[in-house]
This record gives C-alpha cells, sequence and structure tokens, in this order.
C-alpha cells in the first residue's frame, strides 16, 4: 500500500514538471498583479484559470473535518491529494493512516477515493467505505448549510 501512495505521489509531481515545460514561453510577459489571498480557500474561488484548483471544495472541507483525528503530513488542492499521518479515533485505540484523493470538482462519490491503513496493513473495504460515506455526507451537509468555505 505504502508503495502505491508513493507512487502515485511521484506520478503526479512527474505529471507537473512535464506539464510545466510544456508551457514555457519566451515571449516577455507583461506584469502581473496579484491579489492577496486571506486564506486556501481562496483558491477553490479563484478566477485565473491557470491556477484553478480541480477539486470539490466541499469535499476537501468535509476530508479534513471527517479525519480530523489524523495529523496532515500533505496536502496539495491543486491534485485533490490528502496525505494524513498515523492517529487514532476518539475513544478508539487502533491507529489508522489515511490518504485521500479528490479527482474531480463534483459533488459526487466517483470524487473521492480515501485509503486506509492500519499498522497490520490496508483496512478492511468496509471501514474505507464508511469513512468514504462519513466524508460525502459532511460534503453535502457543509453544501446545503451554504457554508462559507
Amino acid at each position: 500500500m505504502r508503495h502505491i501512495i508513493k507512487n502515485l505521489i511521484a506520478s503526479i509531481a512527474v505529471l507537473g514538471v512535464v506539464a510545466g515545460c510544456s508551457q514555457i514561453n519566451t515571449a516577455p510577459k507583461e506584469p502581473v498583479v496579484e491579489e492577496e489571498r486571506e486564506t486556501i480557500w481562496d483558491l477553490f474561488e479563484n478566477k485565473d484559470k491557470s491556477t484553478q484548483v480541480q477539486v470539490n471544495k466541499y469535499i476537501w472541507a468535509a476530508s479534513l473535518d471527517v479525519l480530523s483525528f489524523l495529523p496532515i503530513e500533505a496536502a496539495d488542492p491543486f491534485t485533490g491529494v490528502i496525505v494524513m499521518g498515523w492517529g487514532s479515533a476518539p475513544g478508539s485505540s487502533q491507529r489508522y493512516r489515511a490518504s485521500v484523493f479528490i479527482k474531480d470538482a463534483a459533488l459526487d462519490a466517483r470524487s473521492l477515493k480515501v485509503s486506509v491503513q492500519t499498522p497490520s496493513g490496508a483496512a478492511s473495504a468496509q471501514t474505507q467505505r464508511q469513512i468514504e460515506d462519513a466524508i460525502l455526507t459532511r460534503a453535502r451537509q457543509l453544501r446545503i448549510s451554504g457554508a462559507k468555505l
């Protein structure tokens, strides 16, 4: 499981480098005046198409909320990847770590992939599905409530 996550992250990094290299432009550019961002949530509302985040902000926020008992090791809203370290749910002695991959901007089950690991290996498919369901339920609650993210 660990090698799959490492390969996924390495693949995303390579794609980012390759994509960046393919857009080299030697023409002089006009100076760009950047707006100051207040929070990470401002990335989701960015009007500049070259830096637009292509993940669902409600799933992103719900993932952080539902898995808040795990420490965040890495998070990239541009690729939709959140990697979380080891932790235990409140009232439980079982340790978990998780990786979340948000593949699309739609608030849809197909947009979310959660991978959960225990010290003895991958968590059961039922546990992963329950976590995905909890994240999607929380995302829908945030959307319905009109939460300002």
